[in-house]
């Protein structure tokens, strides 16, 4: 094999899939004092990562923007959620991981919540991209955090509005690429992931469709869910194997999620 062929073996595969980017990624509030802090709302689409050249998934493939979509964005990294309206995932996803990239682009908006390696702490860094702000590019919204009061105010409207929760962050800290107890998620429920072991058939009005799936957890929990899919979803379930994420109220003693309800397909 020649030294050209060596290279396209290992380029090949960057080629399709990108590098995986170290990212900020969240921790979990636990009643933590986050007076004086910034935050801001949530959004349940697809995330996407700038890297002056592509977009980039969390796990490094890359997205097949059209190029009239990333014809403003800037040589530097940005970070953000690829977005429409709440309780659109679904539709997001669908649009976003096409290879062929359709008209329903324009549906989608690029959120930016991180300049990522940028200096200063997280609003100067954010005013880097604002001279790029344009109609696919919008610098989310940070709120000041007042008190504790404040902040349980803004994630019951926003889970009234129908969105998935809040996002709390130490204003002053500097850029972290992985998990940080300075950028926390807030919800009123739980989250997490299990894998799709079989096919629980409906009764009643769901008769001849999926009812619940049999999911196990990665301590080896087996448990159902059964809420939270749409017919639609119902028709067509997550495939065997696949892993879902679900949220939940808490555990019970045997520690099977009390109140699993479906959110989506992982990645």
């Amino acid at each position: 094999m020649s030294m050209i062929q060596k290279l396209l073996l290992i380029l090949f595969p960057l080629l399709l899939f990108g590098a995986k980017p170290h990212l900020l990624l969240l921790g979990v509030y636990k009643d933590q004092n986050v007076t004086n802090w910034v935050m801001s709302e949530k959004l349940d689409g697809v995330r996407a990562y700038w890297d002056g050249k592509h977009l980039v998934s969390r796990g490094g493939k890359i997205i097949h923007a059209p190029a009239w979509f990333t014809k403003g964005y800037p040589k530097f990294p940005i970070d953000g959620e690829l977005w429409s309206k709440r309780k659109d995932f679904e539709n997001i996803s669908s649009i976003v991981r096409d290879k062929n990239p359709s008209k329903k682009w324009h549906e989608i908006k690029h959120y930016i919540y991180e300049v990522p390696f940028a200096k200063g702490g997280l609003l100067q860094r954010l005013k880097k991209v604002r001279p790029y702000e344009n109609s696919v590019i919008i610098v989310l919204k940070q709120i000041k955090v007042k008190d504790k009061k404040a902040l349980e105010v803004f994630l019951k409207s926003v889970e009234k509005k129908g969105g998935e929760g809040v996002v709390v962050r130490d204003p002053y800290a500097p850029y972290i690429a992985k998990r940080t107890n300075k950028a926390l998620k807030v919800k009123s429920f739980l989250d997490t992931e299990c894998r799709v072991l079989a096919y629980k058939e409906g009764k009643g009005k769901y008769k001849g469709l999926m009812g619940s799936l049999k999911c196990q957890l990665t301590d080896g929990t087996l448990f159902f869910i059964g809420s939270g899919f749409t017919i639609k979803e119902r028709k067509n379930p997550p495939p065997l194997g696949s892993e879902i994420t679900f949220k939940y109220k808490e555990m019970t003693k045997y520690h099977k999620p009390r109140f699993p309800i479906f959110l989506r397909v992982r990645e």
